[in-house]
């Protein structure tokens, strides 16, 4: 008798959890959702889509980005070749600066072009909200900052983004050309 009613307390227990992890769901935080798989991805792979903006500030008293190196001539070229700035960026849910902390982009960016504004980014997105409170992604590759749109690499993750490959689409929202100040809207797709 008792393995006939194995099957049935099986089948309760999937309900259960099912509907636990259907309630969880509808409590997605605004910035971060859940995709349908790709056919391409193995079934234990996720992919989601974050949407947030970055506030990059180098004037000021308080800048988030500081230069730490340059070389001789930066000075002298039109796309500060050679510049090297270190920059702990908040990320935020929307446009506005005092909007809701969603983490913090920790890292590095320099001046790698002499034809363009072109920068390559080694910078840590580290999350502080939700579910994703203490996960991070990481982006390497090459900025063309004038680009009104551009595509950067996203190469690792940790945390719920652990082994973690994307893209991140970044659009400047606004930038003061007098100080460098910018916010830059990111859209990223991350598969983990």
């Amino acid at each position: 008798m008792a393995n006939s009613a194995t099957p049935l307390i099986f089948l309760m227990l999937i309900s259960l959890l099912a509907a636990i992890e259907g309630t969880q769901s509808s409590t997605e935080l605004k910035w971060a959702k859940k995709l349908k798989r790709r056919k391409k991805t193995t079934s234990s792979e996720t992919v989601t889509n974050l949407q947030f903006y970055f506030h990059d500030t180098v004037s000021g008293k308080t800048p988030s980005a500081v230069r730490v190196a340059q070389a001789t001539d930066t000075e002298k070229s039109p796309t500060l070749f050679g510049a090297l700035l270190m920059a702990d960026d908040p990320l935020t849910e929307t446009s506005d600066p005092n909007s809701k902390l969603v983490g913090r982009a920790q890292g590095l960016y320099g001046s790698s072009c002499q034809q363009e504004l072109g920068l390559i980014m080694a910078m840590n997105f580290g999350f502080t909200d939700g579910m994703y409170n203490g996960s991070s992604i990481s982006i390497l590759g090459k900025n063309s900052a004038m680009n009104p749109v551009r595509e950067m690499p996203v190469v690792a993750g940790t945390g719920v983004f652990r082994l973690g490959r994307g893209y991140a689409i970044a659009k400047t929202h606004w930038i003061d050309f007098t100080t460098g100040d910018a916010i830059v809207g990111y859209n990223v797709t991350v598969i983990h």
